[in-house]
């Protein structure tokens, strides 16, 4: 089956890396602007940065067949630099025109500063202007559901449109309150940390797939974008059909992702396994 790798932290990477997910179906990677290891301190730092994200990366990934589509934002671990962040906004509505560029993100709440929340209000905006889609980061272990409230307070407060809107990291605790408020959610397939595999299929049954995305990420810390294909075989294992696991890993992020007219690629539905 194809799967859609919607969500791809690109830290570390190898061509091995592009090689084995072509291999195992992976048939396009979304590549969030995301965080360096260390704050950048130059909004110049930020620009080469969407420049190897939206002119090179495509290229590496068309090697192995597979569309590389990209993010640009300031990450929220560095949106506490109020001027920085305000002069990356400005300098973001060039890069919103690439080919392989689909929104604003990874936008979003890391301490839920007041710094943070008026960064995530003003990508939010941006985003908002251009008809642009959204993803939003949502923090991690234990200030995720405080900072999964403060993150609907804040888009409750803007003029929105929920369907352009990908609220990500969420869990048992915030998945519920994201999918009420009308936003598509995301789930991050961590091997040790955050969610696994098989705590995402369990969601997955609790609630349904519709508005639900699965991911996985080459991150700092133990990561690997495998989890997603180990996703894959959990659902199935449980007995989910080959269509009904397309409708998740392939359907739902073209329906989300199809929003914007560069995304090519169509939902795939089948008449017999």
């Amino acid at each position: 089956m194809q799967i859609i790798q919607p969500h791809y932290h690109a830290i570390a990477r190898t061509a091995q890396d592009y090689e084995r997910m072509a291999m195992s179906g992976v048939t396009a990677v979304c590549e969030p602007a995301f965080w360096a290891g260390f704050d950048r301190r130059y909004p110049e730092t930020f620009i080469d940065y969407f420049r190897q994200i939206t002119e090179f990366e495509p290229t590496r990934a068309a090697e192995y067949g597979i569309k590389h589509f990209a993010w640009v934002a300031v990450n929220p671990k560095e949106a506490e630099n109020k001027e920085l962040t305000e002069e990356v906004l400005r300098a973001m509505p060039e890069f919103l025109q690439m080919p392989n560029v689909l929104g604003v993100g990874e936008t979003g709440l890391h301490k839920s500063t007041p710094n943070e929340c008026d960064a995530l209000a003003a990508h939010v905006e941006l985003a908002m202007k251009h008809d642009q889609l959204v993803l939003i980061h949502t923090p991690h272990l234990s200030d995720k559901e405080h900072g999964t409230k403060r993150t609907l307070e804040i888009l409750a407060g803007l003029d929105v449109d929920p369907a352009k809107i990908w609220i990500d990291h969420v869990e048992e605790q915030t998945v519920k309150s994201v999918l009420d408020a009308g936003y598509w959610a995301g789930m991050t397939l961590y091997p040790v940390t955050k969610c696994s595999p098989k705590r995402a299929v369990d969601i997955l049954e609790k609630y349904g797939t519709e508005r639900l995305l699965v991911n996985s990420s080459a991150d700092w810390g133990p990561s690997d974008p495998f989890t997603l294909q180990q996703c894959v075989l959990e659902y199935r294992r449980r007995g989910n059909t080959l269509q009904e696991a397309i409708e998740v890993f392939h359907n739902n992020p073209c329906r989300f992702l199809g929003q914007n007219p560069k995304w090519d690629i169509q939902p795939i539905f089948i008449t017999s396994e």
